[in-house]
């Protein structure tokens, strides 16, 4: 039965798609892992269904009008002709790749119009855990990239989730979005208090080793950390071009044409990390 880990933060730009994917690559084409691994885009700008397909097959998706995340969570809206219409979870996966060994990657993509569901929420929250416990048993890890807001989808992600992983930049500005996660996971637990959600921790990413504001913003970020009992990584995502170059090639971190092999190597060591942390 997967593992199911949202990754999330109230603040956008901190790359949660960037390592939602490369996360999803690691487990499923590394020769000592060789999981099958779903992946959820949750949010409407849709970026994790782009890095994974590439621009052109992410638009023939849509315009074979295959069933996607939104679909889901539309289920069971009427329409003018007083229909619903029921959505099987397995004909929204597409498959990404196959590895070699029996390593997989699969994604329900996600569409700009997901943020007509935010104006219409309804009874929508469960929708997404509902789904994703029929087809849990076929992998190891599922990876929810969350959108950088407060909704309805922050809610059903938090539903259904064993893990949050929390990506932060350390630059100004950096905890912005850390006191409203803290509100967000206090009201949820108030609220669905038999639903065991863990905290895996919070990763700073892009690293760009410009000393002052990193200095600054990581004790701002570790001194909220410690007051709510959150756990740091201990392990660092640099900042690499390879990454934004990766995305337009729709390839991870290790495959990426011309990357330094020790980008590749900090990113191994966060994942063997995260595994640690959610018990894969």
């Amino acid at each position: 039965m997967a593992t199911i880990v949202s990754l999330i933060n109230m603040k956008g730009g901190v790359g949660k798609s960037t390592i939602t994917v490369n996360l999803a690559w690691h487990f499923a084409a590394y020769y000592n892992w060789l999981m099958k691994i779903l992946v959820v885009d949750l949010d409407p700008q849709f970026n994790a269904s782009q890095y994974l397909f590439g621009v052109d097959r992410y638009e023939k998706i849509l315009e074979d009008d295959n069933p996607t995340i939104w679909d889901i969570f539309e289920q069971f809206t009427v329409t003018p002709a007083g229909r619903s219409t029921i959505v099987d979870t397995y004909d929204t996966i597409l498959k990404v790749a196959s590895i070699r060994g029996g390593g997989e990657i699969d994604l329900i993509p996600s569409r700009l119009e997901m943020a007509l569901s935010l104006k219409n929420p309804g009874q929508k929250a469960r929708l997404l855990e509902k789904a994703l416990q029929k087809v849990k048993n076929d992998y190891d890890l599922i990876l929810i990239d969350c959108a950088p807001t407060e909704s309805i989808l922050t809610e059903a992600a938090y539903l259904a989730s064993n893990y949050l992983l929390v990506p932060v930049r350390p630059e100004f500005l950096s905890t912005i979005g850390l006191p409203l996660l803290v509100n967000s996971m206090e009201d949820f637990r108030a609220q669905y208090d038999d639903h065991d959600l863990k905290l895996a921790g919070i990763v700073f990413n892009a690293i760009s080793d410009y000393s002052p504001e990193e200095i600054r913003s990581r004790e701002e970020v570790k001194k909220l950390a410690k007051k709510n009992g959150w756990y740091v990584f201990s392990a660092e995502i640099k900042y690499s071009r390879s990454y934004p170059k990766g995305a337009r090639e729709g390839k991870p971190i290790f495959r990426t044409s011309y990357s330094r092999t020790d980008q590749a190597i900090r990113f191994r060591k966060f994942a063997e990390e995260f595994a640690e942390r959610v018990n894969l």
